[in-house]
């Protein structure tokens, strides 16, 4: 394999563990948003039974309702965004694989014709040695 090959292939190799880790990261944080959702929608149901239960609590419900709605609809844009970025950094990571694999399969059918070209010239030199026995 050639210098330049392979120069290609690591770094296309780093692209890849690059962009594999922009992915994981992107997944961590879409977990963590749904995890943001979840938390907001137990702490709603909680806040709905402690207003059945306290007549303050009652009176107040409707305002904490309202700012309960404001944070989900943040963290539900959160989600979006980051499931958008996430992908997008799919697709990234799809080129670069087909990239990589590009990179191998030239580097491989590069080694291959010079391994071809070797045998040629190994049957040319026994041919011409058996012609010069044969002539001699």
């Amino acid at each position: 394999m050639t210098a330049w090959a392979q120069s290609l292939i690591r770094i296309s190799n780093y692209e890849v563990e690059t962009l594999q880790k922009r992915l994981a990261e992107i997944t961590a944080r879409r977990t963590s948003a749904e995890m943001r959702l979840a938390v907001l929608e137990a702490e709603a149901e909680i806040e709905q039974e402690r207003a059945r239960e306290d007549a303050d609590a009652a009176m107040m419900l409707q305002a904490y309702l309202n700012g309960w709605k404001l944070r989900k609809g943040a963290a539900e844009a959160d989600v979006v965004v980051i499931d958008a970025e996430e992908e997008g950094a799919r697709d990234a990571l799809s080129g670069a694989f087909e990239e990589l694999k590009k990179f191998e399969h030239v580097a491989e059918m590069t080694r291959l014709n010079a391994v071809i070209a070797a045998g040629k010239r190994e049957t040319a030199a026994f041919d011409e040695l058996g012609l010069r026995r044969r002539a001699g």
